[in-house]
């Protein structure tokens, strides 16, 4: 008999009981916070598997992290803080809120206007909720962006937001354009430090290679492109045929010591044509 949402918090339940299981009653927020991080990133990693078709890798994984909430969900319970109802309660306020064209009397034109009631909306909530950043004069739409999470993605959403507002360049052309622009700058910058080897010149470096970054963050997110999930797929790309090279070596019974830059190249190109 297929099993519900209802059956999966009954699941919980007797697991977090005293007769339960002794490794779940231990586990706490602190203990479960890596956890439910690694559940997201596999969840994020079958992405890829389920858009070129093969999804059950994704729907396992989507359960292993329903698992991972509801799981949070149980020991706040416990700690007489919500519940699994108050989350599902809260997150369903929430949609019904901010869709004011779909549950109210505003209208919305097409996705971005969308988005910047979206945006409008949510700041209003975090103002009546007193959660904004330094009071209500210095209020940014960036506040909801982690500077914990990491920097390709926090690039992504730093310019989607900022995007959702109006800052935006025209199209991707004009991106393209800047993206040149910065090469030149890391170029000149890679050149000072070359002639002064100075540690104030390498940090301009550094900076450049981040503005470098950042852009085409931003070319990513015009093409609807997810950015981490792209370099996942080039890192993916590189590992298998990094691979070959790798396999080709051993069954030549030789290293890398032995051959030159050119026989790997030749060798990456191998891999190329079989990938």
């Amino acid at each position: 008999m297929p099993k519900t949402f209802t059956d999966l918090v009954a699941l919980m339940d007797r697991l977090r009981s005293p007769g339960g299981c002794p490794w779940d009653r231990e586990q706490t927020y602190a203990t479960l916070a890596p956890m439910l991080l690694e559940e997201a990133y596999e969840a994020f990693d079958a992405l890829e598997e389920a858009r070129l078709g093969r999804p059950d890798d994704l729907r396992e994984e989507l359960g292993d992290l329903l698992f991972q909430i509801t799981f949070f969900a149980r020991v706040a319970q416990e700690r007489g803080e919500f519940n699994i109802d108050d989350v599902i309660n809260e997150v369903h306020a929430k949609m019904v809120r901010r869709h004011p064209h779909v549950f109210g009397d505003t209208t919305a034109g097409d996705s971005t206007e969308v988005l910047r009631n979206w945006e409008a909306i949510k700041a209003e909530e975090k103002r009546a909720a007193g959660k904004q950043t330094g009071g209500a004069e210095n209020f940014s739409i960036l506040d909801g962006v982690s500077t914990k999470s990491p920097a390709l993605m926090e690039a992504h959403q730093i310019s989607t937001k900022v995007a959702r507002v109006g800052f935006d360049w025209k199209d991707v052309e004009e991106i393209f354009d800047k993206l040149h622009e910065e090469l030149d700058e890391l170029r000149e910058a890679i050149s000072a430090h070359a002639s002064t080897n100075d540690e104030a010149d390498h940090t301009h470096v550094r900076e450049e290679i981040g503005d470098l970054l950042f852009v085409i963050t931003n070319i990513a997110r015009r093409l609807n492109v997810e950015p981490e999930a792209a370099l996942k797929l080039s890192n993916r790309k590189f590992r298998k045929r990094f691979g070959y090279i790798e396999k080709r070596l051993r069954e030549e019974n030789r290293k890398f010591d032995d051959v030159s830059i050119i026989d790997l190249e030749q060798l990456w190109q191998e891999a190329k044509r079989l990938s």
